[in-house]
């Protein structure tokens, strides 16, 4: 329903990065990787996380949620479901902020990542961000940190 007597402006908001560099994902428009979590990433986003972030596939399964024999039918069939797709690319974008806040430095970023934190009640960032909700808190605690908040 229209507001009677205003007039609103809708301005295009600036493009903002796309995560997936760390899945070897091309990072084009936000757009392109909608289409590419509907469609399903191909299995070889999560090895190349796997050499991108030094966590182990079995970790990385384990926080996208996709059991031992579901991985291996995802393997054998070359692709991951929208949902997989999802929760990986979210993982995924975490583990690049994290990189951002420990300025390229894999291994510090991932003990961080895997280190419990009680701003987080005593999880892991990486345990912390198997949901939405938690992966939001997870980037807000993070730019708190880029930006010396430590409350």
């Amino acid at each position: 329903m229209p507001v009677q007597g205003r007039r609103f402006t809708v301005r295009r908001a600036k493009a903002r990065p796309v995560g997936g560099r760390s899945l070897g994902l091309p990072t084009g428009s936000l757009s392109g990787v909608v289409g590419l979590v509907e469609k399903g990433f191909p299995y070889a986003a999560i090895e190349r996380f796997h050499k991108t972030s030094g966590l182990s596939v079995g970790s990385i399964a384990d926080l996208v949620r996709i059991p031992q024999r579901t991985l291996m039918r995802r393997k054998a069939k070359g692709r991951l479901s929208s949902e997989e797709s999802e929760r990986l690319l979210r993982v995924s974008g975490i583990f690049e902020k994290a990189m951002e806040l420990f300025e390229g430095d894999a291994d510090g970023a991932r003990h961080w990542l895997t280190t419990p934190s009680k701003e987080l009640d005593g999880q892991s960032p990486l345990d912390f961000s198997r949901t939405e909700i938690g992966a939001r808190e997870v980037e807000d605690l993070i730019g708190r940190l880029e930006h010396g908040v430590f409350t």
